[in-house]
C-alpha cells in the first residue's frame, strides 16, 4: 500500500513540475532578440526591470510597467509579446 502512494505521489509531483514550466516560443534560440535588445525594449516602452531571467523559452522581468505598479511578466523571447502577466497588489 506504501508503495502504490509514494508511486502516485511521485508521479503528482512530476506532473506538476512539467504544467509549472511556462513554453513562451517553439523557435530556436537563433530566432530570439538578444537580451541586451529585449531589455532595451522593454525599458523604452516604460518597464522598470529590477530582476531579469531566462526560464524555459520564455523571459521573465520583474519590476514596474509603466503605469509604475509591481509586476512578474514573461514574454515571448522572439517578438517581446506579453505571454503570461501577474501584478503585485
Amino acid at each position: 500500500m506504501k508503495t502504490k502512494l509514494i508511486l502516485i505521489f511521485t508521479m503528482l509531483a512530476m506532473t506538476t513540475q512539467v504544467y509549472a514550466k511556462k513554453s513562451c516560443t517553439t523557435q530556436p534560440k537563433s530566432e530570439w532578440m538578444s537580451e541586451s535588445d529585449f531589455k532595451a525594449r522593454m525599458e523604452k516602452e516604460g518597464y522598470q526591470i529590477s530582476k531579469f531571467k531566462q526560464p524555459g523559452t520564455c523571459y521573465e522581468i520583474y519590476g514596474k510597467n509603466p503605469q509604475g505598479k509591481k509586476v512578474e511578466v514573461y514574454f515571448n523571447p522572439v517578438n517581446a509579446e506579453v505571454v503570461k502577466s501577474k501584478l503585485d497588489n
